[in-house]
């Protein structure tokens, strides 16, 4: 294997089509301003190393990249890769990932826009997130103990698992199609809207407006908070603890169990009354 160790580059391509190494300790920076330092690579290790130039990581197959910091001016820093895995990274320029598949990232803090786009096969443990649009288009996604500060959050996402996770965000899963998050804090306005098979299960929600115009929508177990005009026109099946503060014309067959719900508004021009069971403990 070849080792390249503390070097610093900065000219165009400095690594390009790199295979079976090892970098260590290497700084990309400088006024040559070279971009795609290592692009086309296969079988690399990337380690202790600093990125402050544009476009390092495109079209890699095959490449562990640790202890490294991709600086703001570090953008769209890995694109169109395969079999890709991060570790303790601080990665904080825009457009970070996209169209990549088999993506492992564990124990990154990321403070990137349009952070995971069109990306499939991801795996997340240990990792902090800012981003005002994340995981746009990805599928096959399993997150495990994620701290996620954004805006438009998982929409259009297909086949996702997020355990142990707090998600700070407004409008997330918007079109999202299959996707389970399973005993953690779900944070924001107008959760949920248009999804499908949107399963919550012991989740603490809080926001206005959550889970409208939803398909095949359940929770277990789970809490609200400031949740009111839930689930208009959403096919739901729903036991909350405590209470919801209002929710408003479900669809036909809908089920909802809670504690208290603050108010019930059924419109017979918009929903009917007859086809919706709302059971309460008062």
């Amino acid at each position: 294997m070849q080792k390249i160790t503390n070097l610093t580059l900065d000219e165009e391509r400095a690594l390009y089509a790199l295979e079976n190494a090892e970098v260590d300790g290497c700084k990309f920076d400088g006024p040559a301003d070279g971009e795609s330092a290592l692009k086309e690579c296969r079988d690399v290790t990337v380690k202790n190393s600093y990125f402050n130039l544009r476009y390092p990581f495109w079209h890699n197959t095959n490449a562990v990249i640790k202890n490294c910091e991709l600086t703001e001016k570090c953008r769209a820093a890995l694109w169109y890769c395969d079999k890709i895995s991060l570790e303790n990274c601080k990665m904080n320029g825009i457009k970070a990932l996209r169209e990549c598949t088999d993506i492992s990232l564990e124990g990154i803090s990321a403070e990137s826009p349009e952070y995971l786009w069109r990306c499939k096969g991801i795996n997340i443990k240990n990792t902090s997130i800012k981003s005002e649009y994340p995981f746009f288009e990805c599928s096959d996604i399993s997150i495990e103990r994620l701290e996620l500060t954004g805006k438009y959050s998982f929409q259009y996402v297909e086949n996702a698992v997020i355990e142990n996770s707090v998600l700070n965000t407004k409008d997330a899963f918007w079109h999202s199609k299959n996707v389970t998050v399973r005993d953690s804090e779900v944070h924001g306005e107008y959760l949920g809207w248009y999804s499908e098979n949107l399963h919550l299960i012991r989740c603490k929600i809080t926001g206005t407006q959550p889970l409208c115009y939803c398909k095949g929508l359940v929770l277990e177990d789970c809490e609200t908070e400031g949740c009111d005009l839930s689930f208009e026109r959403s096919e739901v099946n729903a036991t909350v603890k405590g209470e919801i503060e209002s929710i408003k014309n479900p669809a036909p067959n809908s089920v909802i169990t809670a504690g208290k719900i603050g108010e019930i508004i059924l419109e017979k021009d918009f929903c009917d009354p007859d086809k919706i069971t709302v059971h309460t403990e008062e």
